[in-house]
């Protein structure tokens, strides 16, 4: 594991996890009772790793979480330990290193803290057994369209989804993996640290904070590591483009690298394509590319393509993509580009559902993804209506309910192909209507973000509302890019973003509002936060450039 000053690693055997964790657990089980929830706030560490494997062990549910913020104005963290009432907190080090309000709250709660260490010489010690669909743990959901929810992943669905994850990807003992995305976050979580433990493989953890500040470091310690499996959000690929000096990349070789799964956002073909033509020179095969959907619902993996095909990308008419049908172009400007997420990996089934009938659509049409499996979790934590109008669905086929099992209605809109691979092409919630269209914000939001230098890029809120008579209007919010914040002409850029849209959607925005770089709210993945710009916005609470 890298820390975050440059050269300093540290290392955690096998052995020492499991000696370590059996001895923390047994520490833990004094404290606690099988079932109750803990809370591990930690940076990416050992700790962490020992941590979340002593809940495991001693028969309690695991509840990864970010570090609480100062002065943040979501309280995601806050609202985290009021939903799940844990009885312990686990951290590094004691508790006056959060905020006051933070603090407040774990005391109101009456909610323990325990700071660990790990311990030269652990005992190893014989702890509680769980049944296969106890909670494992509870995965929050990122907030990007909502309030976070506690995911119930029980032992079953997690074992499942890794064994889901190894045949798919074809990964093995030998397959190291390297990565930097927090591991409160289900992609880090599960793929970069549980998936190599499962495996017996090689795991390097890399501070996100290191990654955002120096991305090419990413690349570097995969070629270090001769790593197979690293993966991103969409904007991880995009900002190591950005960040691109040949001089740092000296000796650099990516021909190691055979898994680059790109998810927990939306996929873009040019991403992909500029990727590829900068790190090629430098070893990075283009079939390594492996664009997937998943969501923490389903635990993590629901679909992506197998190690060594080459990514798939489907050229549609945007015209019919607005009314929800897909077709062929009729010429170049009627054009938008899809990029294939795989096909449903193994004992997981996809739909294509009429979100309001609940009825299979045509094989033309897009619709609401609804999801079958033994990797779909069993609800959301203390929210039985919320999992029994997301968790248990039934399809509607001649005007009666499918008896054969409930599906998982993912509120995400796409498509399967003739090959049976699945396209996905928004939210439900994020779609915004004008003059009958339908039009999907991370389209509007890579338009704006490729048509000036000063526009920084994946750093836009696109969302619509409405006027005085009732009708929709579209908004945008983007960042300026750092590095021109004191020297942009923001007449300049209006038109610019303006006038890229008009041409490319036919649609004029209702206005543009230029934020200041860090402006813009997004979830710890990544995901822009729509929804929470948009009430920002209203309020005026976002900072002008």
């Amino acid at each position: 594991m890298y820390a975050d000053k440059p050269g300093e690693t540290r290392a955690l055997t096998f052995s020492q996890l499991y000696l370590q964790a059996a001895d923390l657990g047994f520490r833990l089980a004094s404290r606690t009772c099988p079932g109750d929830r803990v809370a591990l706030i930690f940076p990416s560490s050992p700790e962490f790793v020992v941590a979340f494997f002593a809940c495991l062990m001693s028969g309690l549910v695991a509840v990864p979480m970010m570090m609480p913020r100062r002065n943040s104005r979501n309280g995601a963290s806050a609202a985290i330990i009021t939903d799940c009432s844990p009885r312990l907190v686990l951290s590094l080090t004691a508790l006056d290193v959060f905020p006051q309000d933070f603090r407040d709250l774990l005391e109101n709660e009456k909610i323990g803290h325990m700071p660990i260490a790990l311990v030269d010489n652990p005992t190893e010690n014989l702890l509680t057994e769980r049944g296969p669909m106890d909670p494992a743990f509870l995965q929050y959901t990122s907030g990007s369209t909502s309030t976070p929810k506690g995911v119930m992943v029980s032992h079953a669905n997690l074992l499942d989804n890794l064994q889901m994850i190894r045949d798919r990807l074809g990964n093995h003992a030998g397959s190291s993996h390297v990565g930097w995305i927090p591991l409160y976050h289900d992609l880090g979580l599960i793929m970069n640290l549980l998936q190599p433990i499962y495996l017996g493989a090689n795991c390097v953890l890399i501070a996100p904070s290191s990654f955002m500040h120096r991305p090419l470091n990413w690349l570097k310690a995969i070629h270090e590591h001769r790593a197979e499996v690293a993966l991103a959000p969409n904007f991880a690929f995009d900002l190591c483009a950005d960040r691109f000096q040949p001089h740092q990349m000296e000796g650099i070789d990516l021909s190691c690298w055979k898994i680059a799964l790109n998810g927990a956002e939306p996929v873009r073909a040019e991403t992909i394509e500029r990727f590829c033509d900068i790190f090629r020179p430098y070893g990075f095969a283009p079939e390594a590319m492996r664009p997937g959907y998943g969501l923490a619902e389903a635990t993590l993996l629901v679909s992506c393509g197998r190690r060594g095909a080459p990514t798939r990308m489907m050229s549609v008419s945007t015209a019919a993509l607005g009314h929800g049908r897909i077709a062929p172009p009729v010429d170049s400007r009627d054009t938008a580009r899809l990029v294939s997420c795989g096909s449903p990996v193994v004992d997981l089934s996809i739909a294509i559902v009429d979100p309001n009938n609940h009825r299979p659509v045509a094989d033309d049409a897009i619709g609401e993804i609804w999801v079958r499996g033994p990797s779909v979790a069993g609800g959301y934590y203390q929210r039985p209506e919320e999992s029994e109008g997301t968790f248990t669905a039934y399809l509607q086929t001649n005007g009666t309910p499918d008896d054969t099992g409930g599906w998982l209605r993912t509120g995400d809109l796409g498509f399967l192909d003739q090959e049976g691979e699945l396209f996905v092409t928004g939210r439900i919630k994020d779609v915004m209507i004008i003059r009958g269209i339908n039009h999907y914000p991370q389209d509007i939001e890579a338009i704006v973000g490729a048509c000036h230098p000063a526009i920084r890029r994946d750093h836009c809120a696109a969302f619509a509302i409405r006027d005085d008579n009732g009708t929709e209007q579209i908004v945008v919010v983007q960042e300026v890019e750092r590095t021109h914040r004191h020297s942009f002409s923001e007449a300049e850029l209006v038109a610019a973003i303006q006038s890229a849209v008009v041409t490319e959607k036919d649609i004029a925005l209702h206005k543009i509002v230029l934020i200041r770089p860090g402006a813009l709210p997004k979830t710890t993945s990544g995901k822009v936060q729509r929804d929470l710009a948009r009430r920002r916005w209203l309020a005026g609470e976002l900072e002008p450039a």
